[in-house]
C-alpha cells in the first residue's frame, strides 16, 4: 500500500452496550482501520473523550460506565468524503460497516506532559469483527442431527445477532441421515471453521451483505449491479496482478476392491506428471462422481486481477461486491485488461491517522484531516475463484456410545437385522444414539473385526462404540458381554452363545473341571434341552424335557 496522503473525512462512530447507544463526534475520532473482504469484516478505530467536570470543567464521559462492563457491545462506522475540488460535485455516498466488538482498551491521558497534571482525557480503542466471525469462533457444539438438512442445523445455531439467507438449496436443501457436528473447544475447530469447511468443500460462496449486516450462502457468486466508474483523480496507481496458475492435474480414485475406478482430470496448463490425487473408498457411485465435478470445477485458471491504490476516500462510496470499471480517461487502459472489461470488488483495506494530535484540538467538529491510506483489489466479474478465509478442518471420527436396533421378534430377543437402503441397496445396522434424544443411525453391516467366515452380527440392544463422522459412521468396537455369556473366573471358561436368548438358543461352552478340561454343547428351547458333554474318559449326550 502506498503511504498515506491527507483527505477530509467524516467518520461518524456509535457504540451500542447495554441497551445504551453512544454517539462520537467525528472530530474526536483519532484512528481507523478496516480490512474488508466479501465474507466478512474486520475493523479497528481509537477515539477521544474529554471528562473535565472533575476540575470545573463542562465536559462530561458518558459512555465511561457502559464501556467497563464486559456487555457484548456493537460498533457502527460510517465514513464519507468531503470533496471541495470537484467541478461537479456528486452528493457523498457513506461507506457504512458495522460489527461485534472483540476487545478495546481504555487509556487515561493527562491534560499536559507536566507531572501532577490531572487526567482529563480518554483514549479508547476497539477491535470489530463481523458477527458469525466472532461468536461462531467461540462455538462449538457437540450435536446429532439425523434426517435434516444443513440449512436446518444452520438455522439452530444462528441466533439472534447473525441473519441468514440461502441460495443453493441442491447442497443445503438437501436432506442428510446424519449430521454431526462433533466440536469442541479441545479439537480446536469451531463452528464458524465447520461452516467455512462445508463451504470450501463444496465449491460455495459465503457472501457477507454489508447493508443488511447479514450473510448469504449460495451456489455461484452475484453478477448483478451497475458497475461503478471511479474518478480518475481519485485513484493514484493501478497494478495488474495475475494470480498462480494451477500446474497440477487430479486424479479420483475410488479404492473399494469389488470394483476400483481411477478418473483423471487435466488442464491445459498441467505440466506433465504434476498431479493431485484425491483416495476416496465408497460403493456409491454417485459419491465418487460428485467428488468429480466438485475437483473438476477448481480446475478453472484464475483470470487477472487490479489493485488500485486511492489518493483519498471517493466521494461515492462501495464495499465488497460492487462492480467496477476502470475511469474512461486516457491514460486508464491496462496492458491485458479491455477497456470495456468489468470488475467486482473483493478486498478494501483502509487506514487513518488523525493529522492533528492535539487532544483538544477538533474535539466535537463535524469532519476531521486524516493521514488516509485505501487499497482495493478487484477481480474479473466471471472470475469463478472462491474466496474464503483460513480455517481449521473439523476432526473426526468423535466417538459414543449407542445399541443395535433390530425389529426381529419379540422386544426381548436378541435378534439381529440388516436394513437394506432402497437407494444404494446396501446392508445396514441401525444404531440407537441415547445421548441425542434415542436418534437412529446407520452404520455398515460388514464382519467388522472378524474375518468373513465368521457369521456373528451384533444383536438387539447390544452396547456398541460408534465413530461419527460427519455424514456417516461405523461400529468401533462392542463393549459388553451377551447376557449369560460371562463364565466364573475359577472354571476359567470360554463360550459361544448363538441364538435369540438363553431361553432359545445353543451355547458352546469350554471350561475346566479340576484342573482338567471339558467341552459343552447345549442347545435350549424353553423347557426342552440337549445336552452334548465330553470330558476325560466320559461322553455325555442327553436330550429331555423339564417338567413343571
Amino acid at each position: 500500500m502506498r503511504g498515506p496522503t491527507p483527505d477530509r473525512l467524516v467518520v461518524s462512530l456509535s457504540l451500542s452496550i447495554d441497551g445504551t447507544t453512544h454517539t462520537l463526534p467525528p472530530g474526536n475520532i483519532q484512528s481507523f482501520e478496516l480490512e474488508l473482504h466479501t465474507w466478512g469484516l474486520e475493523g479497528r478505530v481509537e477515539f477521544i473523550l474529554a471528562d473535565t467536570q472533575g476540575h470545573g470543567g463542562q465536559q462530561k464521559d458518558a459512555l465511561l460506565a457502559d464501556f467497563l462492563k464486559p456487555d457484548l457491545a456493537e460498533v457502527t462506522l460510517e465514513l464519507k468524503a468531503v470533496h471541495t475540488d470537484a467541478p461537479k460535485r456528486p452528493t457523498p455516498t457513506s461507506l457504512k460497516v458495522k460489527g461485534l466488538v472483540a476487545d478495546k482498551t481504555l487509556t487515561e491521558l493527562p491534560a499536559t506532559p507536566a507531572a501532577g497534571t490531572p487526567l482529563l482525557h480518554r483514549r479508547y480503542g476497539v477491535r470489530f469483527v463481523d458477527a458469525a466471525r466472532l461468536l461462531w469462533s467461540q462455538h462449538f457444539p457437540c450435536v446429532l442431527y439425523t434426517q435434516k438438512t444443513f440449512q436446518d442445523v444452520l438455522d439452530a445455531h444462528k441466533g439472534e445477532k447473525i441473519s441468514l439467507t440461502y441460495d443453493w438449496d441442491a447442497v443445503l436443501g438437501a436432506t442428510r441421515p446424519q449430521l454431526f457436528l462433533g466440536l469442541g473447544p479441545e479439537a480446536d475447530a469451531s463452528f464458524y471453521d465447520l461452516l467455512l469447511w462445508y463451504v470450501d468443500a463444496h465449491n460455495g460462496v459465503l457472501t457477507y451483505d454489508y447493508e443488511s449486516q447479514g450473510y448469504k450462502l449460495s451456489a455461484a457468486k452475484d453478477t448483478q449491479g451497475t458497475p461503478l466508474e471511479p474518478r480518475a483523480a481519485d485513484v493514484a496507481s493501478l497494478e495488474v496482478v495475475f494470480p498462480e496458475v494451477i500446474r497440477h492435474d487430479v486424479r479420483v480414485l475410488n479404492a473399494i476392491a469389488e470394483d476400483p475406478t481411477t478418473e483423471d482430470l487435466t488442464q491445459t496448463q498441467a505440466v506433465s506428471g504434476i498431479r493431485q490425487d484425491v483416495l476416496l473408498r465408497t460403493p456409491i457411485s454417485d459419491e465418487v462422481q460428485a467428488r468429480v465435478d466438485r475437483e473438476k470445477a477448481r480446475l478453472t485458471a484464475r483470470g487477472l486481477e487490479l489493485v488500485l491504490d486511492w489518493n483519498r476516500f471517493p466521494a461515492l462510496a462501495f464495499v465488497p461486491g460492487t462492480r467496477m470499471k476502470l475511469p474512461s480517461t486516457q491514460g486508464w487502459s491496462a496492458a491485458g485488461v479491455p477497456a470495456d472489461e468489468t470488475f467486482r470488488v473483493r478486498h478494501m483495506s483502509l487506514r487513518g491517522t488523525a493529522m492533528d494530535v492535539q487532544l483538544d484540538s477538533g474535539l466535537d467538529s463535524p469532519d476531521a484531516g486524516f493521514h488516509f491510506q485505501m487499497r482495493t483489489r478487484l477481480e474479473l466479474q466471471d472470475e469463478t475463484f472462491l474466496e474464503l478465509p483460513a480455517y481449521t478442518p473439523p476432526r473426526y471420527p468423535r466417538y459414543v456410545e449407542g445399541t443395535i436396533v433390530s425389529e426381529v421378534g419379540e422386544d426381548a430377543d436378541e435378534t439381529w437385522q440388516a436394513y437394506t437402503d432402497s437407494d444404494t441397496s446396501l446392508d445396514q445396522y441401525k444404531v440407537k444414539i441415547p445421548l441425542w434424544d434415542d436418534q437412529v443411525i446407520t452404520v455398515p453391516f460388514n464382519p467388522n473385526l472378524l474375518p468373513g467366515h465368521y457369521y456373528f452380527p451384533a444383536y438387539k440392544g447390544e452396547r456398541v462404540l460408534v465413530a461419527l463422522d460427519f455424514q456417516q459412521a461405523w461400529l468401533k468396537r462392542f463393549l459388553d458381554w451377551r447376557a449369560g455369556a460371562r463364565m466364573p473366573q475359577d472354571g476359567q471358561g470360554v463360550q459361544l452363545l448363538m441364538g435369540k436368548t438363553t431361553q432359545s438358543g445353543t451355547a458352546m461352552k469350554h471350561f475346566y473341571e479340576d484342573s482338567k478340561p471339558v467341552f459343552q454343547l447345549m442347545r435350549t428351547n424353553d423347557k426342552d434341552t440337549g445336552t452334548l458333554r465330553i470330558k476325560e474318559g466320559s461322553l455325555f449326550i442327553q436330550v429331555k424335557e423339564e417338567e413343571g
